[in-house]
């Protein structure tokens, strides 16, 4: 679970970099303005990394390639 801070927007924009260094440590900062909650800053989730070659195998029949019969072309084109 992640901790919770507020900070009034003027020491956010003093602190940006500090701040950011807390969140990247896993801490929730909100920002308020005029003591009312405005914004929120949480870390983003990592992203997942590519796994080369994990559509190895899979393969395209020819027949995927033939032209679109003319009324479901005419679908695709909006008309």
């Amino acid at each position: 679970m992640t901790s919770s801070s507020m900070v009034n927007v003027h020491e956010a924009k003093t602190h940006l970099s500090k701040l950011l260094s807390r969140v990247e440590a896993g801490e929730e900062i909100v920002i308020a303005r005029a003591g009312k909650p405005c914004a929120r800053l949480v870390p983003l989730k990592p992203r997942k990394r590519r796994t080369p070659g994990r559509l190895r195998g899979i393969t395209v029949p020819p027949e995927f390639f033939d032209p679109l019969p003319d009324d479901e072309l005419a679908l695709w084109e909006g008309e």
